[in-house]
């Protein structure tokens, strides 16, 4: 083919080559008006109100000599009908929001303590160890838009509605978070009822009201860099999936599940350390893996991912949210686009300790050992955000071999050789914006996500799960704060779990009530439309469809409609 423009050159290209002629095209119709002029000194804020600013467009005998050369997604700067922002939006322009805030999801609760370094560019995210790059250095020009200087939009994506429901109590807000102190109290409700399949038909509801606190000890005394993180919620109602669905393993419904029915359960009560000039990160105290570990705010955007994928949730050593235990977790980031995080934590039976605060009655099993890696690239002039994770634990406790599990005396020698063993757990979960509307910041835009988990099969229920889907905002133009999500997830049973249970059904066992043949597998598919409705407040209509509920055929395909509300004070 033939190429004209760019520079006024004709070259030839061979037929792979021919997206660098749109690329070409592209290039020369961009709003030079528009581009950003590459900083020279000190590290910009590419998210304050000023980031793209204007410059003189150039003579036309220089724009014609615009190259590939030039296409720097950096000095571009953003299009500006991708950072214009809806009127009188209360989602401030940067991105970076006042913590705590009910509009994050509770199990991401980014630091809120000062930086540890009156200087320190970021004010809630780590600063990297050094100024290079990781994978995004090897990326072009034209789509790493992190090519030579940070960016500190956090990573948050609101799951509830914008602003306060109560604004009156702004002004207090203020006052106390001058003075190192920060809270939010939300609620949140879910009603879901059977449609069609299932057990039987009906609706089902449970509420959360949580409350948190957060303090700022370098305010409040001058103990620099230090905070406290406090949670406490109650959890009241009934949830849908066991009755009503016949399935046991996935908790259809966010809520619900672990502390059920609690008045206040503690859910956090940790210290927090920013060390090496706002470098390195420290938590130890009371806390969830999955604050931190195998989870993003995108995943609890939806009900049955919400804090963790479900594989991980089924483990005991992997404390999930609102399940709280003694642990300690170290976080940094070795170049501005990758973070590692590792930590330790007490293990206990996921059902020890209901209320959060009886710290004494847990029968501590063993030790869970995480670690994750994440790369966080920002692809193209439009600082499209992606987050990849590698993450894989170790839990000490030595679980029994789940072929054995339930197995009558008389099938111990058809079972075979058992062994009881540690468990081993690895994850990978990647998500990747795709267009930007509506702002800046990370949550102003369209995500395809993704996901697989695998554990030691045979001291694990659910040794796999696979999932996919998508989280655009904007899809109503009109309504660019309003957000779609579509989930699409795969359970796989421990093959060692199944051939047990295979065992006792043809011998004439039972498989106990919950259980109605050997289990495999189940899908489920989750939609929701989330309807930011005024400030304070999201309402968030749902669907959901399981396939083989109960990981077998015996009970029907279930189909549930359903409403989830949340309210911010």
């Amino acid at each position: 083919m033939r190429l004209a423009g760019c520079g006024g050159a004709r070259l030839r290209f061979s037929h792979p080559c021919k997206w660098v002629l749109a690329v070409c095209r592209a290039a020369t119709a961009l709003p030079v008006a528009h581009a950003q002029v590459a900083p020279t000194t000190g590290v910009p804020s590419l998210v304050s109100v000023n980031a793209v600013p204007a410059v003189p467009a150039p003579p036309a005998s220089q724009a014609s000599q615009i190259s590939l050369n030039t296409l720097d997604a950096e000095r571009l700067g953003p299009t500006p009908q991708a950072i214009r922002r809806p009127p009188n939006t209360p989602i401030p322009p940067s991105g970076v929001p006042a913590y705590p805030s009910a509009g994050l999801a509770t199990i991401s609760v980014a630091p809120v303590s000062s930086p540890g370094d009156s200087k320190a560019f970021h004010k809630i995210e780590l600063d990297a160890l050094t100024r290079h790059e990781g994978p995004s250095g090897f990326l072009p020009a034209w789509i790493d838009a992190q090519h030579d200087t940070d960016l500190e939009d956090p990573y948050y994506v609101p799951t509830a509605g914008s602003g306060h429901l109560v604004p009156q109590l702004n002004p207090l807000r203020n006052r106390l978070r001058d003075h190192g102190v920060s809270f939010a109290f939300t609620y949140k409700g879910e009603a879901m009822g059977v449609i069609s399949g299932g057990v039987e038909r009906g609706m089902s509801y449970v509420h959360e009201l949580t409350a948190q606190v957060n303090f700022d000890l370098e305010k409040m005394a001058g103990i620099k860099g230090w905070s406290v993180h406090t949670l406490v919620m109650e959890r009241a109602g009934h949830a849908v999936s066991h009755d009503r669905v016949g399935e046991y393993y996935v908790n259809l419904q966010e809520v619900y599940g672990l502390s059920g029915n609690v008045v206040a359960h503690l859910v956090d009560f940790y210290a927090e350390k920013k060390l090496l000039d706002n470098r390195l990160d420290v938590t130890f105290g009371r806390m969830a893996l999955t604050h931190v570990f195998a989870t993003s705010p995108l995943l609890c955007s939806f009900m049955v991912t919400c804090s963790a994928p479900v594989a991980l949730k089924l483990d005991p050593g992997f404390s999930v949210y609102p399940k709280a235990t003694w642990g300690s977790r170290i976080r940094m980031r070795p170049t501005r686009d990758t973070a590692i995080q590792l930590g330790a934590y007490s293990v206990s039976a996921l059902s020890d300790n209901p209320s959060g605060w009886a710290w004494g009655a847990e029968n501590t099993t063993g030790l869970m050992l995480p670690v994750e890696f994440t790369w966080q690239p920002y692809l193209t002039r439009n600082r499209l955000p992606g987050h990849y994770v590698l993450g894989y634990a170790h839990d000490t406790t030595r679980y029994p071999d789940e072929i054995g599990i339930g197995l009558p005396a008389a099938l111990k020698t058809a079972a075979g050789h058992q062994r009881s063993a540690p468990m081993d757990m690895f994850w990978f979960e990647g998500d990747q914006m795709v267009y930007r509307r509506g702002g800046r910041n990370q949550m102003a835009g369209g995500y395809l996500m993704a996901g697989y988990i695998h554990n030691t099969p045979h001291v694990t229920s659910i040794s796999d799960q696979a999932y996919g889907g998508l989280s655009f905002a904007g899809v109503i133009p009109s309504r660019v704060t309003d957000r779609l999500g579509i989930m699409y997830s795969w359970y796989h049973v421990s093959h060692r779990k199944e051939e047990g249970q295979i065992l006792r059904y043809e011998a004439g066992y039972s498989l106990g009530t919950s259980v109605r043949a050997p289990q495999t597998d189940s899908h489920i598919i989750e939609a929701y439309y989330a309807i930011d409705a005024m400030p304070g407040i999201l309402v968030q209509p749902e669907f959901e469809y399981m396939i083989r509920p109960g990981e077998t055929r015996h009970i029907p395909n279930a189909a549930l409609v359903g409403l989830k509300v949340i309210a911010n004070l």
